[in-house]
């Protein structure tokens, strides 16, 4: 049992870190090569249903003129940290 949540622990870990590095590198999709295409295309094909689904429910939310916030990536890292934090 201690095992599975240290799994759980490592993949939600390994989620978190992936949902930065798609936030950052998204612009930037299609200037990437090798290794780091495949895992950018890893967590795109993980992450782009989730947001398709939460964008229904939460709308980009206007910080500036003109400019807005993606409210998907932060409802996604919040749940990943919750559920993390309900793990350890």
């Amino acid at each position: 049992m201690r095992t599975l949540f240290l799994l759980l622990t490592l993949a939600l870990n390994a989620a978190i870190v992936g949902l930065f590095l798609y936030s950052k590198l998204l612009p930037y999709k299609d200037k990437l090569t090798g290794n780091y295409k495949s895992i950018f295309n890893f967590f795109d094909n993980l992450y782009t249903p989730v947001f398709n689904g939460l964008k229904k429910s939460f709308k980009p939310h206007q910080v500036g003129i003109g400019l807005f916030i993606d409210m998907t990536q932060f409802i996604l890292l919040i749940i990943l940290l919750l559920l993390l934090n309900f793990l350890t």
